[in-house]
């Protein structure tokens, strides 16, 4: 076994020795990464096609073996394809130049519009007041309401800003966009942008103005932002991992497409982008053939020789899917989406597409790490049973060889990933995430492939009362089957009926059994959903603050804040029910004590909407919300065992 373990330890030995050499933000040492990972990936695909598969026969063997090995081919390709397009990377937060010009009253016009269906008024309030308190000299806020509220009405109103309806939910958000798209350029003063926001996502003071200056260039079509969320993702919370591990999306935001901006195959994700208004004129408004119709209103604007750039700031905040159920089920419109577009005149392989050949590419890599991917996951799990059951023998090698051919890839692979991302893929944490989504995704890929056209949009729902845990049944069902499966054919092939082919194979069964069932046991926690107690996220602070009370002034430490209320440390608190004015946000606020706590009070803001349109624009436009500059794998280990076993 030491001989089979040295070619992984050589290659943990080469990378920790080179690494400290080498810059993130350099091509040359990216490439060279991804270079020596695809050495190793094809000197494994070498050997599993030459040395593993069964001989070519019409037997179980080679029936399981042979399309497996396509398989697990096919998902290694997809590997390749992100690892060409993360051998780049490209950072705009230098060419974004704001200056007097974004707040002179004759700087360009942008229309601000607020796409809602059935969210919630404390969501909407927020976003509202956000984009109506930016830094910028000529703009208008609409809010397209798809779910026509009287209320909605009323609080546009009220918050200043425009309202717009239609008498059906045609083409759902796209539809939505189109109509007030019409609207808007049908007045007497059309805009020259257009900025696009998910009812949740509060802009920042400064979005319009960081995003308007990336425009100067005419070839640009679309300028992309990042989605940051006040909130812990469904894996996050489930696994009581919110401290140690960023939610899901932080992969995608910060790393790939600052990768895909580098090779000029960025896109548009919808919310929390400025988009030109003449561009979208010229393709007809939003394309409504797809229902992630983001992506592919990129694709139409670049035929038209119009790009996409991605500007990798925080300039939104919003909300992540707050359940499992929402997390799976917006995994899977990007999926059907993908499919869609791949079925259509803009596919990879289209003959009607006027796309370069990067960004045909580009799209292959989105479908590959859909298809191949995910269901190379799911394959992963059926395998081992195949052979621990009924000894049909897929894959004919013995531990000690795998170990020796595959581990120096999957070592400098998987450490190349998490420097690349500084922590934000983890091997573990990926297979987690996926397998979670698998059974939906698999649905959607078939489902977009063989019927593109004729499917609705579905919301991602956000709010609601999430102040209890429960489970979701039909995936633990699904997830625990699984698991039950897995240690059944260990136990059954090891102890119940031991064979003399196990000595020679089944060394290789038992590993990938073990990783299967712990990655399995992790999945099945996810799906007990643990309750969420607050409505505002809370985060932590350690500043002074001023109070004042009676006339009176004295200071107080702020412990913890939200656009609701504050915690504040302070060894001589005022009575509970006693109203104070705390000096935060850069002015007085109004506040009501609600109890007091062991070193201190807590406190609630005053209901008037003057204070809370104050509260919600000073927090979204601070750094409350948290940035992951790293992570590492061992407060995740420890956090994993810590719910699994604590």
């Amino acid at each position: 076994m030491t001989a089979a373990l040295t070619p992984g330890l050589i290659a943990l030995g080469a990378f920790m020795a080179i690494v400290p050499l080498l810059r993130r933000d350099s091509t040359m040492a990216r490439s060279f990464l991804a270079i020596v990972s695809v050495t190793l990936l094809l000197r494994y695909l070498y050997w599993r096609i030459m040395s593993t598969l069964p001989p070519p026969r019409l037997t179980v063997d080679a029936v399981i073996g042979y399309p497996f090995m396509l398989l697990e081919a096919a998902s290694l390709v997809a590997v390749t394809l992100s690892l060409l397009f993360l051998s780049r990377t490209r950072d705009r937060t230098g060419a974004a130049k704001v200056d007097g010009r974004t707040t002179d009253p004759g700087a360009p016009l942008i229309d601000v519009f607020i796409c809602t269906y059935n969210e919630e008024r404390g969501i909407l309030e927020r976003t509202i007041i956000g984009a109506t308190g930016m830094d910028y000299g000529n703009y208008r806020v609409w809010v397209l309401d798809d779910g026509r509220r009287p209320w909605l009405r009323r609080l546009s109103g009220e918050l200043g800003c425009h309202y717009l309806t239609r008498p059906d939910n045609q083409h759902a958000k796209a539809g939505n966009i189109n109509h007030a798209l019409r609207h808007v350029g049908a007045l007497p003063e059309r805009p020259q942008f257009v900025a696009i926001l998910d009812a949740d996502f509060v802009p920042r003071p400064d979005f319009l103005a960081r995003t308007v200056s990336l425009m100067d260039d005419a070839s640009v079509g679309v300028v992309q932002t990042p989605q940051h969320f006040i909130n812990p993702d469904p894996i996050q919370t489930n696994l009581a991992a919110t401290d140690v591990w960023p939610d899901e999306q932080r992969f995608f935001f910060d790393i790939l497409l600052p990768a895909k901006d580098a090779w000029g195959v960025a896109f548009c994700c919808g919310t929390s982008s400025l988009i030109r208004y003449s561009g979208l004129m010229r393709i007809g408004g939003f394309p409504t053939d797809s229902v992630t119709e983001d992506y592919l209103v990129t694709l139409r604007l670049k035929e038209r020789g119009l790009n996409t750039i991605y500007l990798n700031e925080r300039l939104t905040i919003g909300l992540a899917p707050e359940g499992l159920k929402e997390y799976i089920t917006q995994r899977a419109r990007w999926c059907l989406g993908l499919m869609q577009i791949v079925r259509g005149r803009s596919g990879p392989l289209s003959r009607d597409s006027k796309l370069p050949f990067i960004d045909r590419l580009s799209l292959a890599d989105a479908f590959m790490s859909w298809s191949a991917v995910y269901t190379s996951k799911v394959a992963g799990l059926v395998v081992p049973w195949l052979f621990l059951l009924f000894g049909i023998q897929a894959v004919r090698a013995d531990l000690s060889e795998l170990l020796r051919i595959f581990l120096p890839f999957y070592v400098w692979n998987g450490l190349s990933m998490a420097w690349l991302s500084r922590g934000r893929s983890l091997a573990m944490m990926t297979d987690v995430s996926q397998l979670i989504a698998a059974p939906a995704v698999l649905k959607a890929v078939a489902t977009g492939l063989l019927k593109p056209k004729g499917h609705k949009f579905k919301v991602t729902a956000k709010g609601g009362d999430r102040d209890r845990r429960f489970v979701e049944w039909p995936l633990l069902r699904i997830y625990g089957c699984a698991l039950f499966i897995t240690l059944a054919s260990i136990a059954y092939a090891f102890i119940l009926q031991q064979r003399g082919e196990n000595i020679a194979y089944g060394g290789l069964a038992l590993a990938w059994s073990f990783y299967n069932a712990f990655i399995l046991t992790v999945v099945c926690f996810v799906c007990i959903e643990q309750p969420r107690k607050r409505k505002a996220e809370r985060f932590n602070r350690n500043e002074p603050v001023l109070l004042r009370q009676d006339g009176r002034s004295h200071l107080a430490r702020l412990a913890d804040i939200s656009i609701t209320g504050a915690r504040l440390i302070d060894p001589d608190p005022p009575a509970p029910g006693s109203t104070i004015e705390c000096q935060i946000y850069g002015r007085s606020i109004a506040a009501i004590v609600v109890r007091r706590t062991i070193d201190g009070f807590a406190v609630r803001f005053a209901e008037g909407m003057d204070t809370r349109v104050h509260a919600i624009r000073a927090f979204y436009a601070g750094e409350y919300v948290r940035a992951y500059r790293g992570v590492r794998a061992l407060p995740v280990g420890k956090a994993l065992l810590m719910r699994l076993f604590g």
